[in-house]
């Protein structure tokens, strides 16, 4: 007998490559049915969500993807890019809602619970670095844009993303990579339930053998690249995960350990000029010695439990991150005899907790949830800022100690107050408290706080003819680097610092739909606007070392994201998004003109699955960034980019089947990323004020994968 079950909040377009397996057994007049599992590749039905901007990716729809880098895998939020500026071990940057989030600050992002964002961070702050996540264990991404959710804080005013690993495999994978330029990547990954199997029976179905108990999950990642770069890249990377688990989604525990560590050499931003002269060629490096290392060990655990009367969550972490970066972005205009390389560095212990408690209950006389949140960080960092000459340090710009503080609590009620309307509102307070121990201008040390309160509102109608209408409002922020906060003195110029703000505050706004009136296709449309109290961040490069005053900023845009299952076998994904970036005032940050520099205002995506096809499987994507400005008087436009990789997938066995991924399938030449910046060629040329770097996209390469699985 064969038959299918999709809960009502379910449509096709959340099981596009569903696993459907059943059992049913007969005796008498009963038929006792397993229960039915359902994977897809979305989880964005109607009803399913508050936000038109808010959903979940299933990790399934990774496996049909070709990646570049793993940071990549959040181009699977609608209207987010994910681009590089240097080597493959540092963080991507993000592109979201016309903001160049830079590293992070502005996308809030965790790992099985660990926030990734790093405050007061040796590069930048909210520096997001997801090179330790492992595409194959994702058991989905669930994503949030704007800042209409209690339950988010620091840097989330664009948004955030929870990247959840699975807690067992079906089956134990090798996945063996091999690829242009050196490549190799090596993945091994298992489970297996440590309880002894026991004797389970069902009605008129006979008894048999079912594993009980806890589950350990053990995974190994190696990785080597070289890059297209005439400095070879030399990236080699070590990254292992483990997780112990017991339960279910109701009530259950895991604990984890993540260790990570990657070395490499990097080709940074480069003058486009010299390339355009042929005087550098596409892929040369100004200085052949920048490059990075970074380390992060990871334990962290939760245990959560659910009932008639409602839920408990309860985590906590604790993280060891190490990282250098050797870097150099205007050659030999600050240092003509010893170049202008610079050492950022820091070491630094994270200890992080959160508790949740729910309430199921009526409010008037309808079905209401109340949620309660209490959320602690501690970061104990050690970070500096070094003059170096082939990564050897020789004179100190800063060098700090910081203690960060972040402490939290949220109170959010859902409740639906008929068929048609339900609300969603919430408010949250932060505070933070900083501390440092100047060791290079103790004149800086000294202790800074701040704090947030930030209420949120969402009203959700519908649906009607498979429509639904969310209005969204809310409040965020994020945290300014302590350096910044606390300087009394610029470490570069010796001037008085400029004052900056703990916390930077924003309000966000959001009119959106949700419809599957059209059977097979899923569309949301929103409009959003998003108001920064300060664009002001603190700059830890040689040149600078303190705070850069840039002024409030109005954004607002467009999103229109669109899936469609056009048959049993086709796939397609559109996401399209324009956002329109100004600075608040014109004339801002003593500057002429009002446009954000590196605010992408228009991207685009395009996505192509095509399944059973025989042994056969495709996935094509495409991703577009459109022209922004470099400069605040618009002078400097950066071009466009649009970049397509293609996978194909062959199942040669059951356990065994091989993958081709063309990355950049038709070698264009784009730029991940371009700046306004001016530099220095060489000890004797003059200085090229307002010039232009850039940082190239790599060119076609073919990578080759066997994956086994027994």
């Amino acid at each position: 007998m064969q038959a299918m079950h999709i809960r009502k909040k379910q449509t096709a377009l959340a099981v596009s490559t569903a696993l459907i397996c059943m059992h049913a057994a007969m005796a008498d007049d009963d038929v006792q049915m397993a229960p039915v599992t359902v994977v897809g590749h979305y989880d964005n039905a109607v009803g399913s969500s508050d936000a038109a901007s808010q959903g979940v990716v299933r990790g399934s729809t990774l496996k049909d993807l070709p990646l570049l880098r793993p940071g990549e895998i959040l181009e699977t939020v609608p209207g987010l890019v994910v681009t590089q500026h240097s080597g493959d071990g540092k963080a991507n940057q993000y592109f979201l809602r016309g903001y160049n989030l830079d590293h992070g600050t502005d996308f809030a992002t965790t790992v099985n619970g660990v926030p990734a964002n790093m405050p007061t961070n040796a590069h930048g702050q909210g520096y997001s670095d997801l090179n330790f996540v492992m595409p194959e264990l994702v058991d989905r991404i669930d994503y949030r844009k704007g800042p209409y959710f209690a339950g988010n804080g620091d840097f989330s005013s664009a948004g955030s993303a929870d990247i959840l690993y699975v807690k067992k495999l079906d089956q134990s994978i090798v996945n063996l990579t091999v690829g242009a330029e050196g490549y190799r990547r090596e993945v091994a990954a298992g489970s297996i339930t440590l309880g002894a199997p026991v004797q389970q029976s069902a009605k008129g179905a006979g008894s048999a053998l079912i594993d009980q108990g806890p589950t350990l999950l053990g995974a190994l990642e190696l990785e080597h690249n070289d890059g297209p770069w005439a400095v070879k890249e030399g990236f080699k990377k070590t990254n292992a995960f483990a997780r112990l688990s017991d339960g279910g989604s109701t009530n259950g525990w895991s604990i984890d350990a993540t260790y990570y560590d990657a070395q490499w050499n990097s080709t940074d931003q480069v003058p486009l000029a010299l390339i355009q002269s042929g005087q550098l060629c596409r892929y040369c490096a100004m200085d052949p010695t920048d490059g990075g290392n970074s380390t992060r060990a990871i334990v962290s655990g939760e245990w959560h439990s659910h009932d008639a009367d409602g839920y408990t969550k309860v985590a906590a972490f604790a993280e060891h991150e190490q990282m250098a970066l050797w870097s150099d972005f205007t050659f030999f205009e600050l240092r003509p005899a010893t170049g202008d390389q610079f050492q950022q560095a820091e070491s630094r212990n994270i200890f992080g907790a959160q508790f949740v408690k729910g309430w199921n209950h009526t409010l008037f006389g309808h079905d209401s949830v109340t949620e309660a949140g209490l959320q602690l960080r501690h970061d104990n960092i050690d970070v500096s800022l070094d003059n170096s000459q082939a990564r050897v340090p020789y004179q100190t710009v800063t060098n700090d100690q910081v203690g960060e503080t972040m402490s939290s609590l949220y109170l959010q009620n859902t409740t639906s107050w008929n068929d048609w309307f339900r609300t969603l509102a919430g408010v949250r307070g932060d505070a933070v408290a900083m501390n440092m121990t100047s060791y290079s201008l103790p004149q800086n040390s000294g202790a800074a706080a701040g704090k947030k309160l930030s209420p949120k509102l969402s009203l959700i109608f519908g649906p009607w003819a498979k429509t639904e209408f969310f209005m969204n409002a809310g409040k965020g922020f994020h945290s300014n680097d302590a350096r910044g906060v606390i300087d009394k003195i610029d470490p570069t110029t010796g001037d008085a610092a400029t004052a900056v703000p703990s916390l930077a505050g924003s309000v966000g706004k959001e009119i959106g739909l949700r419809s599957e009136w059209v059977d097979g296709l899923q569309s949301s449309l929103a409009l959003w606007s998003l108001n920064s109290d300060s664009e002001i961040v603190y700059a830890a490069d040689s040149a600078i070392g303190s705070t850069s005053p840039n002024g409030a900023s109005k954004r607002y845009g467009i999103e229109w994201n669109n899936h469609w299952i056009a048959n049993r076998w086709l796939l397609i994904d559109a996401d399209m998004a324009w956002t329109h970036a100004r600075y608040a005032t014109p004339g801002a940050n003593n500057s002429a003109g009002d446009f954000i520099p590196n605010a992408a205002g228009r991207v685009g995506l395009f996505r192509a699955t095509l399944h059973d096809l025989g042994p056969w499987t495709v996935g094509l994507e495409t991703r577009y960034i459109g022209p922004y400005p470099l400069a605040q008087d618009g002078s400097l436009i950066a071009p466009s980019a649009m970049v397509t990789n293609l996978r194909l997938q062959r199942e040669l066995t059951r356990n065994v089947s091989v993958a081709v991924d063309a990355l950049n399938l038709f070698n264009r030449q784009y730029y991940d990323i371009a700046y306004e910046q001016d530099y220095q060629v060489s000890p004797a040329s003059p200085v090229t004020p307002n010039g232009v770097t850039v940082h190239p996209g790599e060119p076609r390469a073919i990578r080759v994968t066997l994956a086994l699985k027994f």
